[in-house]
């Protein structure tokens, strides 16, 4: 069972990172990309680029720009509608999303309500608006761009923590409900990614992930995309962290417990410290 990367492919946070990296790359097989997000002059940018990496070959490339703030309903569906016009979704890549870091008391409920909004809420409507059509046409695919922290838990990320459990469940249980359906259903499980995820989630705490488990955002899109071709329920991009996932998985919750309970007595102890906070290991 293959997801239909030859048809219409529409992409959420395609503007940068790797939201940008899987658009590049699904350029060579979609015949209709649509591209996604709210900075509408880096869609049109990256637009132009791929329409003219494609001129010439024996099938055109059709790509399309929405910019639209996938918090909001009213635009989520706005955005829907203007797609659907021009004929059905084949895969959806579920891709926009943002982190906070700070302890949960600290961090701002305006910016968590809308991190909610747009890594739990979005990403379930766009899904459950393309699901049905995919069933009843015996084919499709959905990939759901999660995280490392959908398979674990640690302090400093509680919110966005909570958001990708959310993720990782319902891929889960989504592929169970539509997979004998002809719909693939695939998590992607990244840890960090070189993208501009650690400006926008505003680090308060004080720590950063070690770079020697960094991947790029390429490297990320294909893997993901490899794993998705292939059917794969999950896929964890980069050696390291997918190894370190593996050993996380048979590390007894008691003695992970206290492991993150000292970490998070590291990051008060940073937030409280009046000197420069930790630099990247």
């Amino acid at each position: 069972m293959h997801p239909p990367l030859d048809g219409t492919v529409l992409v959420t946070g395609a503007s940068a990172g790797i939201g940008e990296a899987l658009a590049r790359q699904l350029a060579s097989r979609a015949r209709r990309l649509v591209l996604v997000a709210r900075r509408e002059e880096r869609l049109q940018a990256l637009a132009s680029v791929l329409r003219r990496e494609r001129t010439g070959r024996s099938v055109a490339l059709k790509v399309e720009v929405h910019a639209c703030d996938l918090g909001d309903p009213g635009a989520r569906t706005r955005m829907l509608d203007a797609v659907e016009q021009g004929g059905p979704i084949d895969v959806l890549v579920n891709n926009a999303g943002f982190g906070d870091q700070s302890l949960f008391e600290r961090g701002r409920w305006d910016k968590l309500e809308r991190m909610l909004g747009l890594n739990v809420v979005a990403l379930t409507h766009l899904a459950h608006r393309v699901v049905p059509g995919m069933v009843e046409r015996g084919r499709g695919g959905v990939l759901n761009i999660s995280s490392g922290f959908g398979l674990s838990a640690f302090p400093g990320v509680a919110v966005y923590v909570g958001t990708k459990h959310y993720v990782s469940g319902f891929s889960e249980a989504l592929r169970a409900e539509v997979g004998h359906r002809g719909v693939v259903v695939t998590q992607v499980c990244p840890g960090p990614v070189l993208t501009e995820f650690h400006e926008v989630s505003e680090n308060t705490t004080g720590l950063r992930p070690p770079r020697f488990a960094a991947i790029s955002a390429e490297q990320c899109a294909t893997e993901a995309l490899e794993g998705f071709e292939r059917g794969r329920a999950m896929v964890v991009p980069g050696f390291v962290i997918r190894n370190l996932l593996r050993l996380h998985a048979i590390t007894p919750r008691w003695l992970w417990r206290r492991v993150t309970v000292r970490m998070a007595r590291a990051m008060r102890a940073a937030e409280a410290s009046p000197h420069e906070p930790a630099g990247e290991a």
